[in-house]
Protein backbone atom coordinates (compact mmCIF):
# COMPACT_ATOMS: atom_id res chain seq x y z
CA UNK A 1 0.00 0.00 0.00
CA UNK A 2 1.30 3.76 -0.87
CA UNK A 3 1.71 6.49 1.51
CA UNK A 4 -0.75 8.21 -0.31
CA UNK A 5 -3.36 5.12 0.04
CA UNK A 6 -3.00 4.92 3.53
CA UNK A 7 -3.27 8.24 3.92
CA UNK A 8 -6.84 8.64 1.93
CA UNK A 9 -7.84 5.59 4.21
CA UNK A 10 -6.42 7.51 7.22
CA UNK A 11 -9.21 10.16 5.74
CA UNK A 12 -12.28 8.16 5.55
CA UNK A 13 -15.52 9.10 7.84
CA UNK A 14 -15.29 6.83 10.79
CA UNK A 15 -18.71 5.09 11.05
CA UNK A 16 -21.12 3.90 14.04
CA UNK A 17 -19.46 0.96 13.32
CA UNK A 18 -15.98 1.83 13.35
CA UNK A 19 -16.71 3.77 16.83
CA UNK A 20 -18.13 0.52 17.82
CA UNK A 21 -14.95 -1.35 17.29
CA UNK A 22 -12.82 0.96 18.97
CA UNK A 23 -15.52 0.97 21.93
CA UNK A 24 -15.17 -2.76 22.02
CA UNK A 25 -11.30 -2.54 21.82
CA UNK A 26 -10.87 -0.22 24.85
CA UNK A 27 -13.30 -2.11 26.99
CA UNK A 28 -11.38 -5.03 26.31
CA UNK A 29 -7.99 -3.12 27.08
CA UNK A 30 -9.94 -1.71 30.39
CA UNK A 31 -10.74 -5.11 31.29
CA UNK A 32 -7.14 -6.54 30.74
CA UNK A 33 -5.92 -3.95 33.24
CA UNK A 34 -4.22 -1.90 30.08
CA UNK A 35 -6.07 1.64 30.83
CA UNK A 36 -7.55 2.70 34.12
CA UNK A 37 -10.62 4.23 34.62
CA UNK A 38 -9.51 7.66 34.07
CA UNK A 39 -7.46 6.76 30.55
CA UNK A 40 -10.90 4.40 29.40
CA UNK A 41 -13.70 7.50 29.92
CA UNK A 42 -10.90 10.01 28.06
CA UNK A 43 -10.82 8.10 25.38
CA UNK A 44 -14.36 6.97 25.06
CA UNK A 45 -15.13 10.95 25.14
CA UNK A 46 -12.47 10.75 22.07
CA UNK A 47 -13.89 7.91 20.38
CA UNK A 48 -17.25 8.67 20.30
CA UNK A 49 -16.34 12.48 19.13
CA UNK A 50 -13.77 10.72 16.19
CA UNK A 51 -14.89 11.85 12.31
CA UNK A 52 -12.04 10.47 11.04
CA UNK A 53 -10.24 6.95 10.98
CA UNK A 54 -7.45 8.20 11.88
CA UNK A 55 -8.61 10.40 14.69
CA UNK A 56 -9.89 6.73 15.95
CA UNK A 57 -6.49 4.85 15.26
CA UNK A 58 -5.18 7.61 17.85
CA UNK A 59 -7.60 6.45 20.49
CA UNK A 60 -6.13 3.26 20.54
CA UNK A 61 -3.21 2.42 18.12
CA UNK A 62 -0.97 2.08 21.67
CA UNK A 63 -3.36 -1.22 22.12
CA UNK A 64 -2.62 -4.71 20.97
CA UNK A 65 -5.21 -5.54 17.87
CA UNK A 66 -8.26 -7.08 18.81
CA UNK A 67 -8.20 -11.08 19.18
CA UNK A 68 -11.04 -13.59 18.01
CA UNK A 69 -13.08 -14.32 20.49
CA UNK A 70 -13.20 -18.10 21.87
CA UNK A 71 -15.78 -19.89 23.27
CA UNK A 72 -16.33 -20.18 26.73
CA UNK A 73 -16.64 -23.59 28.82
CA UNK A 74 -20.31 -23.94 30.20
CA UNK A 75 -20.57 -22.90 34.14
CA UNK A 76 -17.47 -20.62 33.86
CA UNK A 77 -18.26 -16.69 34.62
CA UNK A 78 -17.78 -15.14 31.22
CA UNK A 79 -15.35 -12.07 32.89
CA UNK A 80 -15.50 -8.44 33.18
CA UNK A 81 -16.86 -6.96 29.96
CA UNK A 82 -20.32 -7.82 28.02
CA UNK A 83 -21.95 -6.46 25.43
CA UNK A 84 -25.17 -5.76 23.24
CA UNK A 85 -24.97 -4.18 19.75
CA UNK A 86 -28.49 -3.95 18.69
CA UNK A 87 -29.58 -6.65 20.28
CA UNK A 88 -30.27 -7.83 23.76
CA UNK A 89 -28.24 -9.81 26.61
CA UNK A 90 -29.38 -10.73 30.01
CA UNK A 91 -27.09 -12.45 32.31
CA UNK A 92 -28.96 -13.98 35.96
CA UNK A 93 -28.93 -16.85 38.01
CA UNK A 94 -25.91 -18.23 39.84
CA UNK A 95 -22.63 -16.36 38.68
CA UNK A 96 -19.51 -14.60 40.20
CA UNK A 97 -19.36 -11.04 39.48
CA UNK A 98 -15.88 -9.69 39.48
CA UNK A 99 -15.18 -6.72 41.43
CA UNK A 100 -14.97 -4.60 38.13
CA UNK A 101 -17.46 -5.29 35.51
CA UNK A 102 -18.19 -3.43 32.41
CA UNK A 103 -21.52 -3.58 30.25
CA UNK A 104 -21.67 -1.24 26.97
CA UNK A 105 -25.49 -1.26 25.49
CA UNK A 106 -25.69 -0.10 21.56
CA UNK A 107 -29.56 0.49 20.86
CA UNK A 108 -30.70 -2.66 22.87
CA UNK A 109 -31.16 -3.90 25.82
CA UNK A 110 -29.42 -5.31 29.22
CA UNK A 111 -30.58 -7.35 32.34
CA UNK A 112 -28.02 -7.59 34.78
CA UNK A 113 -30.28 -9.86 37.48
CA UNK A 114 -27.68 -10.15 40.48
CA UNK A 115 -29.76 -11.26 43.18
CA UNK A 116 -28.15 -14.81 43.01
CA UNK A 117 -24.86 -13.56 42.26
CA UNK A 118 -21.53 -14.11 44.27
CA UNK A 119 -19.65 -11.17 45.09
CA UNK A 120 -15.88 -11.39 44.69
CA UNK A 121 -15.54 -8.39 47.22
CA UNK A 122 -17.24 -5.75 49.76
CA UNK A 123 -17.27 -3.16 47.05
CA UNK A 124 -18.24 -4.21 43.36
CA UNK A 125 -18.41 -1.11 40.42
CA UNK A 126 -20.63 -1.52 37.81
CA UNK A 127 -19.47 0.80 34.96
CA UNK A 128 -22.78 1.31 32.38
CA UNK A 129 -22.24 2.84 28.89
CA UNK A 130 -25.72 2.77 27.28
CA UNK A 131 -26.37 4.26 23.69
CA UNK A 132 -30.05 4.76 22.90
CA UNK A 133 -30.22 1.30 25.39
CA UNK A 134 -32.00 0.64 28.51
CA UNK A 135 -30.06 -1.22 31.31
CA UNK A 136 -31.55 -3.13 34.03
CA UNK A 137 -29.58 -4.19 37.20
CA UNK A 138 -31.35 -6.19 39.98
CA UNK A 139 -29.65 -5.74 42.92
CA UNK A 140 -29.33 -8.59 46.05
CA UNK A 141 -31.28 -7.73 49.08
CA UNK A 142 -28.80 -7.20 51.90
CA UNK A 143 -26.77 -4.95 49.69
CA UNK A 144 -26.08 -1.08 49.67
CA UNK A 145 -26.16 -0.09 46.07
CA UNK A 146 -24.74 3.09 45.27
CA UNK A 147 -25.60 4.92 41.43
CA UNK A 148 -23.74 7.86 39.99
CA UNK A 149 -23.36 9.05 36.01
CA UNK A 150 -25.84 10.80 33.69
CA UNK A 151 -29.40 9.08 33.21
CA UNK A 152 -28.79 7.07 35.91
CA UNK A 153 -31.40 6.07 38.27
CA UNK A 154 -31.70 3.65 41.55
CA UNK A 155 -34.74 2.73 43.82
CA UNK A 156 -33.76 0.07 45.97
CA UNK A 157 -35.66 -0.16 49.53
CA UNK A 158 -34.72 -1.92 52.77
CA UNK A 159 -31.46 -0.46 54.91
CA UNK A 160 -28.48 -3.10 54.44
CA UNK A 161 -26.54 -3.56 57.35
CA UNK A 162 -23.46 -1.13 58.18
CA UNK A 163 -21.14 -3.51 56.64
CA UNK A 164 -23.03 -4.33 53.58
CA UNK A 165 -21.51 -5.74 50.33
CA UNK A 166 -21.59 -2.30 48.43
CA UNK A 167 -22.89 -1.98 44.81
CA UNK A 168 -21.76 0.93 42.54
CA UNK A 169 -23.15 1.63 39.70
CA UNK A 170 -21.51 4.40 37.63
CA UNK A 171 -23.13 4.99 34.01
CA UNK A 172 -23.39 7.18 31.27
CA UNK A 173 -26.82 6.84 29.11
CA UNK A 174 -27.15 8.93 26.16
CA UNK A 175 -30.77 8.68 24.97
CA UNK A 176 -31.32 5.85 26.59
CA UNK A 177 -31.58 5.17 30.88
CA UNK A 178 -29.96 2.64 33.78
CA UNK A 179 -31.47 1.72 36.15
CA UNK A 180 -30.75 0.00 39.63
CA UNK A 181 -33.47 -1.48 41.31
CA UNK A 182 -34.39 -4.58 43.43
CA UNK A 183 -37.44 -5.95 42.02
CA UNK A 184 -39.05 -5.88 38.21
CA UNK A 185 -41.09 -3.06 37.01
CA UNK A 186 -45.19 -3.53 36.98
CA UNK A 187 -46.39 -3.36 34.04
Amino acid sequence: MSAEQRKAGAALRASDGDRDETLVRLHTAYAEGRLTDTELDERIDLALAARTHAELGRVSDDLPAAKAPSAVPAGRPTGRFQMAYKSAVRRSGRWRLPERFTTVIYKGHSLLDLREVELEGPVTTIRVLAYKSTVEILAPAGVRVEAEGVGVSSEVGGVPPVDAPVIHVRGFAYKGEIEAKDRFRRA
